[in-house]
């Protein structure tokens, strides 16, 4: 099982799926409409890296933070 937490402003609780891709994460994601709108302007970090390669492989355990875009000064 992979973890998907939502920093920030989205309202959405963490999540824990199979997948064996970022990709089956940004698939499944796509389906939440609640999500729609936050999808398209967030970042991705993968165990707290950074990442916006859809092929990068996910294993059991691994945590998918979804990250959306702040301002501040």
């Amino acid at each position: 099982m992979v973890k998907i937490e939502f920093l920030g402003p989205i309202e959405q609780k963490p999540l824990e799926i199979e997948a064996d891709s970022l990709r089956d994460v940004a698939n499944f994601l796509q389906k939440i409409e609640s999500l729609n709108s936050w999808l398209d302007r967030c970042a991705v970090a993968v165990n707290g890296e950074m990442c916006n390669d859809l092929s990068k492989r996910l294993y059991s355990g691994d945590i998918v933070s979804i990250l959306p875009p702040v301002c501040g000064g």
